[in-house]
């Protein structure tokens, strides 16, 4: 495993978007319908979707095994110390090889000044309800978001003290 991390820039959105497309559609196939799979992806993973989450203050960072691209998370804040983290994908091949972990140790090892992160995961997602665990995440609170469509996203927020 080699790995490498770049920022990610606006000309990235449509990589990223191909990688959500991927990982989305092996991952959550059994955890929602394959309506709202597309429903999300072409709502908040198409690339002008990304495009103006970047523009709106989302900083992503793409990581590479063998310089090739496997996964990205996206994080923001509005005051230095409390961070939101949006979006954290590995492709589905690599999971449980490390790089989700080496990924988010990274990410974290630039927030100098933070005091939380903050994220939402789906209540039926047990590998990413877990992995976070193992990364020092706890669940603060249940919550149910609507989407639009007729969706709702049913979320664990997890917090993690740094």
């Amino acid at each position: 495993m080699e790995l490498s991390y770049r920022k990610a820039t606006i000309i990235d959105a449509e990589l990223i978007a191909q990688l959500a497309s991927k990982i989305w559609r092996k991952h959550y196939i059994d955890i929602i319908t394959i309506e709202q799979i597309e429903y999300m992806l072409q709502n908040m993973y198409s690339a002008e979707s990304l495009k103006k989450q970047m523009q709106e203050g989302q900083e992503f960072t793409i990581v590479y095994d063998g310089g090739s691209p496997c996964g990205y998370i996206s994080i923001s804040t509005k005051d230095k110390q409390h961070y939101f983290l949006h979006k954290f994908y590995i492709d589905n091949e690599k999971q449980r090889s490390g790089i989700g972990a080496a990924l988010l140790r990274h990410v974290f090892s630039t927030l100098t000044t933070t005091k939380t992160v903050e994220l939402t995961v789906n209540r039926q997602n047990y590998k990413a309800i877990n992995f976070y665990f193992k990364n020092g995440f706890v669940i603060k609170e249940t919550a149910d978001f609507d989407i639009g469509n007729g969706y709702f996203m049913n979320d664990f927020i997890m917090i993690k003290h740094i």
